[in-house]
């Protein structure tokens, strides 16, 4: 299995370039003095999260006549929010499959984009993509499982070693693995000292399994959709467990109640909105679980339903 090079990333950095804020380190100085901290802010994206930079990326590696016939993608949310922004950029028809228990402010984003969102049961997604690529003609967008999309989140990594190329520490979430595998990549390639740790909620934690027991484990959909981090309730395919196993230097896992301290944490403290997918890897870093050193805590994104986080701010 050929796996993404760190000069894929390099090259996908210039094509997401004009689209892609490059976000900055965050210092926070409010963290451990004895383990400083800089976040990452992938929620200060258009779309509020990491994955428009795989979805650009994907999209401009297409042949114009392939992209023109338009796109289809299925996500809980965040990846069909950065296909329906990439496909309007480029003026191509995209058509989004999204579970029904999506949060409705992911759904609403989409649409907003101009996609044709398909709402189907839990489980699905794959299956109503399908469909819609053979009746369509569009070409699918998996939300990780592909290279340019690894290439395209392994830009975030680029940036994190240019700006602070004597990183220790990495905290990335782990759900399908692609932005785990991108900002691996880049970390391993470009600051080989730096321990990369992948942050899953434990009620999620099938990569953490899976990595322990050498090979892909399968947790059960209802299994997974325990998790208030519904963008962490997919499961990495062959290609990005691959990446995992090279890249990751061990993982960590959170509870419930910690997720819901980190969001809180950022919201009083570094003033970010986070989602509890984008929180994880703070609550790693205040829970003291990886090693000591100079970290990064990567928030993947902002994108909560309004109401989930009034009452955490409240509880």
């Amino acid at each position: 299995m050929e796996l993404v090079t760190i000069d894929d990333v390099k090259a996908a950095a210039d094509r997401v370039r004009e689209w892609v804020v490059r976000t900055p380190l965050l210092p926070a100085t409010w963290a451990d003095p004895e383990r400083p901290l800089w976040i990452k802010p992938e929620n200060l994206q258009p779309i509020g999260a990491f994955k428009i930079r795989g979805a650009f990326n994907t999209l401009a590696r297409l042949d114009e006549p392939v992209r023109a016939r338009g796109v289809v993608a299925y996500s809980s949310g965040n990846h069909a929010q950065a296909v329906a922004y990439a496909a309007r950029a480029y003026g191509v028809p995209a058509h989004i499959v999204m579970p029904e228990d999506t949060p409705e402010i992911k759904v609403e984003k989409t649409r907003s984009y101009g996609a044709e969102v398909v709402l189907c049961p839990v489980g699905k997604r794959e299956e109503y993509a399908d469909d819609l690529v053979e009746k369509t003609g569009a070409v699918l967008v998996p939300p990780f499982d592909h290279p340019d999309v690894i290439a395209g989140q392994g830009t975030a990594g680029l940036e994190i070693a240019y700006d602070l190329p004597d990183v220790e520490v990495v905290l990335i979430p782990v759900s399908g693995g692609g932005l785990a595998s991108g900002i691996g990549t880049a970390i391993r390639a470009l600051c080989p000292n730096a321990r990369i740790y992948g942050v899953e909620p434990e009620l999620a934690a099938d990569t953490t399994e899976g990595l322990a027991a050498g090979h892909r484990v399968n947790w059960s959909v209802e299994d997974r959709n325990r998790t208030i981090a519904d963008g962490l309730r997919s499961q990495p395919s062959d290609l990005t467990f691959a990446h995992l196993q090279k890249v990751i230097d061990g993982m960590i896992t959170v509870t419930e109640d910690e997720i819901r301290e980190a969001i809180r944490v950022l919201a009083h403290k570094s003033h970010l909105v986070a989602e509890p997918s984008g929180a994880t890897t703070m609550a790693a870093y205040l829970k003291g679980a990886a090693v000591p050193g100079r970290t990064v805590a990567v928030v993947s994104g902002g994108n909560i339903n309004p109401q989930m986080l009034a009452d955490v701010l409240t509880a």
